[in-house]
């Protein structure tokens, strides 16, 4: 779909070229029966240049392709409209290529907001290196945390303030659903506790962007369709509480160097698992945390986190992302894979599953 809508940007371009042609007397243009003033014929061209530039622009995943698109089709309009017996038609495609680019706008303006808040939490951020993290750091945790620590290859490193992680995977809402795939960016920021997720999906071949957002406590989901069309909108006491988990969560798993936290209190040791809870502006959830014979935390579980029912309810469920393909990923060793999964009473639904791609410590920009 982004090809077609280039090439047919570039050739509804192309053919504004005809006008500038006829007005300079370059060529014999049959399609064009009415004169065209050289002053009109400039305009022709330019509208040629701005179609071209947008639809490299577009191509190029630009954010301002719809900026020029934009200045493009209201030349073309006032140029069909002057031309109008000969060039009537041109408003068709004009009107296509206005659709995109309110779809352009939106995509820009939803992910601006995510963006925004983004940029400001990282004006807050100190350029100052992070102490580095070590044994004596550790050595208050549960044995089974410190090993993993030590598997993941944290000691000797900075200690981590934020982190921003990239991921590709699937999403469904139920097992009669299909999958949708999806490409995510998150920033999570540790001192007050911040997390910014923005996710891109396509949903019956269609755009769908999601941005989560959690500070501090309170949280709400936001899922677009074309990032105009609300499909979900969803916060409250029991968003806050569910991303409470979920911020625990993307500590344990992907920044283990933050688990020396004062917000986390380590409650009971069976063998290779802990029980934990995290406190955050009075809001407490626990979770346990399951960990191999070689240090790799395998899965991690929580009935603190709450599932989107019918109409935007929220029923709590015992939640859990099992992990595994553990590989060196910028200079430490972490799970590559994780599921996200519901337990209802008729069983386990996984809903979602994630391969990291990236991740980046203490981002100061």
């Amino acid at each position: 779909m982004k090809y077609i809508l280039a090439v047919f940007m570039l050739f509804h371009g192309a053919i504004h070229l005809l006008g500038f042609v006829k007005a300079f007397g370059f060529a014999k243009v049959e399609q064009l029966n009415g004169d065209i003033s050289r002053v009109a014929g400039v305009f022709w061209l330019l509208a040629f240049l701005f179609f071209l530039v947008a639809g490299i622009a577009f191509l190029a995943k630009a954010d301002w392709w719809f900026i020029v698109a934009t200045i493009a089709v209201i030349i073309s309009t006032i140029l069909i409209s002057i031309s109008w017996s000969d060039a009537k038609f041109g408003t068709i495609a004009n009107i296509i290529i206005l659709f995109a680019i309110v779809i352009g706008y939106g995509t820009w303006n939803f992910a601006h907001k995510y963006k925004k808040e983004v940029i400001t939490d990282l004006s807050h951020v100190s350029a100052t290196p992070a102490p580095l993290l070590t044994e004596k750091d550790i050595e208050v945790l549960p044995q089974p945390v410190q090993k993993y620590i030590r598997y993941v290859g944290a000691i000797g490193k900075p200690k981590v303030n934020n982190f921003k992680i990239e991921f590709i995977g699937k999403i469904r809402k139920d097992e009669q659903s299909k999958w949708m795939t999806f490409t995510t960016e998150q920033y999570n920021f540790l001192e007050v506790a911040h997390r910014l997720f923005f996710m891109k999906a396509v949903m019956k071949g269609l755009p769908v962007a999601g941005f989560h957002c959690f500070k501090n406590g309170t949280a709400f989901m936001d899922i677009r369709l074309f990032s105009l069309f609300k499909v979900q909108y969803m916060d409250g006491k029991e968003m806050g509480i569910s991303e409470t988990v979920t911020f625990f969560n993307d500590m344990c798993c992907m920044a283990p160097a933050t688990l020396i936290d004062d917000r986390i209190s380590w409650l009971e040791v069976k063998d290779n698992k802990v029980k934990a809870s995290f406190s955050n502006n009075g809001i407490t959830i626990s979770a346990w945390l399951y960990f191999n014979d070689k240090g790799e935390l395998i899965n991690f579980t929580s009935s603190d986190r709450c599932a989107a029912g019918e109409n935007n309810s929220m029923k709590q469920l015992p939640w859990s992302t099992p992990l595994k393909d553990y590989k060196a990923i910028n200079g430490y060793n972490l799970a590559g894979f994780a599921e996200a999964v519901y337990t209802y009473p008729t069983g386990d639904l996984c809903y979602g599953t994630f391969s990291i791609t990236n991740i980046e410590y203490n981002c100061i920009k």
